[in-house]
């Protein structure tokens, strides 16, 4: 028994980093209706930020990771007036492709700032060990879960009473009708960009500051907020925070149980486990948990 809560409680720090992305992808999603392909390399850049700051420039791990998350929301505001404004009313497909070039070109970039040297951000004292009823939890992961639950009930706050927020609400409703009253859209696919930007940059950060580092593979662990957005829902906040959980609890159990229950599914099987999962939801729940069921008259 203390295996499996030690295991939930690993894969529910992990699914912290996917639900922070998967965030990420949902605020693009609702504002745009695009999904962002982007994202991996948001991570990475917004890692490499942090690690700059903190470590070449010199600041505290604190207010190097609030600078590197604007940094994080300038790039992504860039690629949205650079590389999709020019594109819209293009087809969904083609800004989606799109977003994969983007992708492309800033992992070139980050590769190149990286080498072959993983990049680590100092947490302080990130390795000093929670015992709590048995289970172990590192001080970083603690923050981790932390951090994700501020930035949740920020955003609940923001969508809620913000003005920016309310506008970004009617976008994802109707374009045309938010055009109607008033609202710039182009400027809410901007706010949309940077608020990934920055979720991004958070979560690539508290990657970076995770025993592996920032590596050139790293940007892997951004596709498991693939399967939460799916899982979730795509147009659905409560849906990515659950469905990023979720993921990473399954992907934890999975590498724990799996050798010994399943062997012959293979040594890899966890890395392919959310996937599996994000299937079985969709037999069920063709549009997610919390997704929108689209009505289409006829």
């Amino acid at each position: 028994m203390n295996t499996f809560a030690q295991a939930v409680l690993n894969g529910f720090s992990q699914g912290a980093i996917y639900a922070l992305l998967a965030l990420g992808y949902v605020m693009i999603y609702k504002a745009t209706h695009v999904i962002s392909f982007a994202q991996p390399a948001l991570m990475v850049c917004g890692g490499l930020f942090s690690y700059h700051l903190t470590t070449q420039v010199g600041l505290p791990f604190w207010p190097g990771l609030l600078l590197a998350m604007i940094l994080g929301a300038l790039l992504g505001m860039a690629v949205e007036r650079l590389a999709l404004r020019p594109m819209v009313g293009k087809p969904v497909f083609t800004l989606a492709i799109i977003t994969i070039g983007v992708d492309i070109v800033l992992r070139i970039g980050a590769n190149r700032y990286m080498g072959a040297n993983p990049r680590i951000v100092t947490f302080p004292n990130g390795s000093r060990q929670y015992e709590v009823f048995g289970l172990s939890i590192t001080h970083q992961r603690v923050a981790l879960i932390a951090v994700t639950a501020i930035t949740v009930v920020a955003l609940v706050m923001f969508f809620r009473y913000a003005k920016a927020g309310l506008a970004m609400r009617a976008t994802a409703l109707n374009q045309e009708t938010a055009l109607a009253q008033g609202i710039r859209v182009g400027a809410i696919f901007a706010l949309a960009w940077a608020i990934a930007g920055g979720l991004a940059t958070i979560a690539g950060t508290f990657v970076a500051a995770g025993s592996a580092g920032m590596e050139q593979n790293t940007w892997i662990i951004a596709l498991k907020a693939l399967p939460a957005i799916i899982i979730g829902g795509l147009d659905s906040l409560p849906g990515a925070v659950i469905g990023g959980l979720a993921v990473g609890i399954v992907e934890s159990l999975t590498a724990v149980y799996q050798p010994n229950v399943a062997p012959f599914l293979g040594a890899n099987f966890a890395l392919v486990a959310p996937y599996a999962l994000m299937f079985l939801v969709l037999l069920v729940r063709p549009y997610g948990l919390f997704g929108t069921r689209e009505v289409e008259r006829v």
